[in-house]
């Protein structure tokens, strides 16, 4: 049975809102201030078709948002309140919460320390709104991690924070370009190192969450997974690497043990063409460029970052601050709005899954 997705876009608020036909609530971290963050949030905000899926709390600077929408040419369009006293019963559709103690001027376009603690700062209080239901799911505009790094942040990363803070044992990032939904097994680590850290669990792993989202998220009864091979041609039984013998199909076999539908490993060059045709619902790769090149081929403007595993929901654009075009009004916001959509659309198909979970009669009802 398929629950369609876009069941509730457009409907209002309930008093309930665990309610199936409640509009969701998104937060939106602004990110790095002197990044393309508040230019792509402004945009995709802007656009009457995305206000309409849900109601929206920004994380952010009132002045950088209005700054960028000054560049715009866009007439701001939102409310703004304390951060310190956000609510999901705010009267906008669009709310920005306010975080005024900071202050950068708009012609800082390389990271910052301040940067760092503003954006480190709205991410960390999104988290906890997600976590108390105040927002349902999180979209992040593109932060720096050397930002973060003046800051004194020890995460290297958003998806590094989105596990800590909630408490999340395991997490895998996941992409969506298109008809492709790839999941990785590793992430920021040099290639060459990778062969220390590659083991069965590694790759098992990412099987397991993407087969979870696919089902939770995506409304995919029985996801088929395809497995990507490390070595050219799947190592050629060991001619070019044995770690397809050693620790993938070990993990596949583990994960099919489980009643995982994957299969491989599948030598990459021909993996993501079978997906796009449709023969797999999505594509575990073994390493960040093995994934992230049919992504941007695919959808370079319009990719969508998702972190996998986590209790709550975390969407973000898959591009990253973009200083050199910072400020001067012509970043492209369509990654985010897709970051937006997908968002929402995670969220109606949760909920539906979960009402139609709540409500289906038992095997020996009558």
């Amino acid at each position: 049975m398929k629950v369609n997705n876009r069941i509730n876009i457009g409907m209002s608020n309930s008093t309930n809102h665990n309610s199936i036909a409640e509009e969701p609530v998104i937060g939106i971290t602004m990110g790095d201030p002197a990044g393309i963050g508040p230019e792509v949030v402004v945009k995709a905000l802007a656009d009457p078709a995305i206000r309409r899926c849900a109601k929206f709390i920004v994380f952010g600077m009132d002045e950088q948002l209005r700054y960028a929408a000054d560049k715009a040419e866009i007439e701001p369009f939102w409310g703004r309140h304390q951060h310190e006293k956000i609510s999901r019963d705010y009267p906008h559709k669009v709310v920005v919460a306010d975080y005024d103690e900071f202050s950068l001027p708009p012609w800082i376009r390389e990271p910052t320390e301040i940067a760092g603690a503003a954006s480190l700062k709205f991410c960390t209080d999104a988290i906890d709104a997600a976590q108390r239901d105040i927002i349902d799911a999180v979209v992040t505009a593109p932060i720096s991690k050397t930002s973060w790094k003046l800051a004194g942040s020890h995460w290297p990363g958003h998806t590094e924070m989105f596990a800590k803070l909630c408490k999340s044992p395991r997490k895998a990032m996941m992409f969506v370009a298109g008809p492709l939904k790839i999941a990785l097994a590793t992430i920021h680590e040099a290639l060459f190192e990778i062969r220390h850290k590659f083991t069965i669990g590694r790759v098992f792993e990412p099987i397991d969450l993407l087969n979870i989202a696919l089902k939770e998220y995506f409304d995919i009864e029985n996801p088929k997974i395809g497995v990507a091979a490390v070595n050219p041609h799947a190592g050629e039984n060991g001619q070019f690497g044995d770690e397809e013998q050693r620790i993938i199909s070990p993990a596949i076999l583990m994960a099919q043990g489980q009643g995982i539908d994957c299969f491989g490993p599948i030598p990459a060059d021909t993996l993501f063409l079978r997906a796009v045709q449709g023969e797999f619902d999505g594509v575990v790769a073994m390493y960040h460029d093995q994934g992230m090149i049919p992504v941007k081929l695919l959808a370079f403007n319009k990719a969508v970052n998702i972190t996998i595993g986590l209790p709550i929901i975390r969407t973000s654009p898959a591009h990253g601050t973009a200083y050199d075009i910072a400020g001067k009004n012509i970043a492209d916001p369509s990654s985010m709005m897709e970051a937006i959509k997908v968002a929402v659309q995670m969220v109606q198909t949760k909920k539906a899954n979960r009402y139609r979970h709540r409500t289906k009669a038992p095997a020996n009802a009558k």
